[in-house]
């Protein structure tokens, strides 16, 4: 008995042992997984810092103060962010009541063409402002973001173009230019990391109503379940919004908000290399900053106060339209008045820096320093203009409307080197100019100001420069020579027409001068 006891009690520990010994190594399994979890976005995080596309800012929203700034006055391309101030023009004209929620929104042959991601209307269909409006914050929907910005715009998404601009300069956007509505590549569409916390605090700060859709997680549409493409949103504690973007020329871009025991700061990464490594360094700037933000100070009208948005929200099914087209015509005539002069309202051009930095290329674009700001803490010293109240020019709608020529800060020198999508939009109309575009161009000496994936996108190049070339350029020939890079058609933006080398020298260095990098050389 006794023997059979020692086995009995041997067994028994041999039992308890075993399930000892698989409990623990569950738990450094569990563990093991964390670790590897924590690593991967730490590395996602260096990766991102050592991208040379990427740039980024942390703002206080609460002070204004920048705890952090990374290439934050870089022009970037703005891809789907473009879409926040799509959003920003919504809201204004729903807070001004030319639009409701329940508004029917017609989509034009233009608006339903739109590149995915998109709703999918078809051409003479609707959808109210809710449906779009939440087609944006969760599906960046291009084709509603267009049926929004013709609405807006009477009809024409280049009117539209216009009024976001004007607008964005209103906000202190100084270095933002706007040419479509949903972010869709446009080489003359440009922006700044700087610029986009500015907009982001603005839609908080201008609209705590209208602000809880950017934390919509999913909404029905007809019979589809659309859940957003912002997977910070219900992860990362106190994340309440805002937008995602992707283009290949523009990387991956993500503008988030944050709340967290009274504190609240807005982030931007632009030119992320991958969503996973995007989404790491927000990650990583989020646990570094906020922090160190502010529980105090500010104003409750920094801070939105609207209650989140539902996980779901049921629309109904688009519906076809009556007097569609009709009703976007009286909505934009009631379209109030908007300031072109930029607001004296940039944020702080200096910010703490990250202990791991990268030497920037001396080929990225440049641009023209603004002014050093008034206060340390403009959002408190000078705070942002009320949405309503700027008026200085008034666009006539019968007119017909022209597409503002980029700047060259709104440009960027040189296409070639960049994966631009074979996507374009149709928001600039050809103008004369083009005419004098041929095969190969003038003969003798040549100016070469930069490359662009679309003739159209060249001569744009060409006709801004032009407006800043003086005298140098007076008889100058602007023209596009098509060519073929890695099997892509691409073209060069020239002018010809020089009598010799010493005119082409001298029209490139007055190019220099105003900020456009160019070359001569003998065609």
């Amino acid at each position: 008995m006794q023997a059979k006891s020692g086995i009995v009690s041997r067994s028994v520990s041999s039992v308890s042992s075993s399930r000892s010994g698989s409990f623990f190594a569950r738990l450094l399994a569990i563990l093991s997984v964390a670790v590897t979890i924590v690593m991967v976005d730490s590395v996602n995080a260096d990766a991102e810092a050592a991208n040379p596309k990427y740039a980024g800012i942390v703002v206080d929203a609460k002070t204004g103060n920048v705890l952090y700034s990374e290439n934050a006055d870089r022009l970037q391309y703005p891809a789907s962010l473009t879409k926040m101030m799509t959003l920003y023009m919504t809201f204004e004209a729903l807070e001004q009541g030319r639009i409701r929620l329940d508004t029917p929104v017609p989509f034009s042959a233009h608006a339903s063409a739109q590149a995915p991601t998109k709703l999918g209307v078809r051409a003479g269909g609707t959808i109210t402002v809710e449906q779009g409006i939440l087609g944006l914050v969760t599906l960046s929907a291009n084709d509603a973001a267009t049926a929004l910005g013709e609405m807006l715009g009477g009809g024409s998404e280049d009117r539209f173009a216009q009024l976001m601009t004007a607008k964005a300069h209103a906000l202190g956007m100084t270095r933002t230019t706007y040419r479509n509505a949903n972010g869709l590549p446009n080489t003359a569409q440009m922006t700044t990391a700087r610029d986009q916390a500015r907009l982001g605090i603005a839609l908080r700060q201008h609209f705590p109503q209208y602000y809880g859709y950017f934390s919509t997680r999913a909404f029905k549409f007809g019979s589809r379940t659309i859940r957003s493409h912002n997977r910070l949103v219900g992860s990362v504690r106190g994340v309440d919004g805002i937008k995602t973007g992707y283009t290949r020329a523009a990387g991956f871009n993500l503008v988030s908000s944050v709340q967290v025991d009274g504190k609240t700061i807005v982030g931007v990464v632009m030119g992320g290399a991958s969503t996973p490594a995007r989404d790491a360094q927000m990650r990583n700037l989020i646990a570094t900053y906020l922090p160190k933000a502010s529980s105090r100070g500010g104003s409750s009208a920094l801070i939105a106060q609207a209650a989140p948005a539902p996980a779901m929200i049921v629309t109904p099914a688009p519906v076809q339209p009556k007097k569609a087209q009709q009703m976007a015509k009286t909505i934009a005539a009631a379209q109030p008045p908007v300031s072109a002069a930029a607001a004296d309202l940039s944020l702080p051009h200096k910010g703490p820096l990250p202990d791991a930095r990268y030497q920037v290329a001396e080929t990225e674009v440049a641009y023209a320093e603004t002014a050093a700001p008034k206060s340390d803490n403009p959002l408190v010293a000078q705070p942002m203009p009320a949405p309503t109240k700027v008026k200085t020019m008034t666009f006539k709608q019968q007119a017909a409307v022209t597409a503002r020529k980029p700047t060259p800060a709104s440009m960027p020198t040189e296409q070639g080197d960049t994966s631009v999508d074979n996507v374009t939009t149709a928001s600039t109309t050809p103008s004369p100019t083009r005419a004098a575009a041929t095969s190969n161009g003038p003969t003798g000496w040549v100016v070469q100001v930069g490359v662009s994936p679309s003739r159209q996108m060249a001569m744009d190049l060409l006709e801004s420069a032009r407006s800043k070339g003086g005298k140098a350029l007076a008889s100058a020939k602007p023209f596009a020579v098509a060519y073929a890079a890695g099997g892509d058609q691409l073209y060069r933006a020239r002018f010809g027409g020089f009598d010799d080398q010493r005119d082409a020298v001298n029209a490139c260095k007055a190019l220099k001068k105003a900020g456009i990098k160019c070359w001569a050389a003998a065609q």
